[in-house]
């Protein structure tokens, strides 16, 4: 997922294409990426597993927007937590601590872009390959999870001490 390539011929992108990869135990599945929008943005359909989700973090160099196609997705925004369900769109605006994961014990899926594209380096470097969509990994062990925010720091994206 390099950056750099101009792109002038646009790109159409089928169902259940893209590169797909594993972050703890949610599915990215990216449809366009930075390299296919000059940088302007990225878009994945996300697939959030019930089991957990990614701590408070901000993004300092990213909005983050959020159109949830199904089940619920629980956000926190500055301290302010509401529930999202299917149909709703949520901007998660760069600068401020935020949380999602999916909500009511179910998996959740949104479509979900951002603004300017790299958060897909980060996701790429910190996560892996999904050879197998249905093969949903399990909450990562602190190692892992203390791996992750080594590499989003990298990408800036900051994990406040909680």
């Amino acid at each position: 997922m390099s950056q750099g390539k101009v792109v002038e011929t646009g790109k159409h992108v089928t169902r259940n294409a893209g590169k797909s990869l594993w972050l703890m135990s949610d599915l990215f599945t990216f449809k366009v990426v930075g390299e296919d929008t000059n940088g302007a943005f990225s878009l994945a359909e996300v697939t959030a597993g019930a089991e957990f989700g990614p701590p408070p973090h901000i993004h300092h160099r990213e909005d983050e927007s959020f159109y949830v196609l199904e089940g619920a997705f629980e956000f926190s925004i500055g301290g302010r937590a509401f529930t999202a369900g299917a149909g709703s769109f949520v901007y998660l605006p760069k600068g401020l601590v935020h949380m999602h994961r999916a909500a009511g014990g179910a998996s959740a899926k949104a479509v979900v872009m951002y603004t300017p594209a790299g958060v897909e380096r980060f996701i790429e470097e910190a996560g892996r390959a999904a050879t197998d969509v249905s093969a949903t990994p399990g909450p990562p062990e602190l190692p892992e999870l203390e791996r992750i925010v080594a590499v989003a720091q990298k990408y800036g994206i900051e994990v406040p001490p909680a």
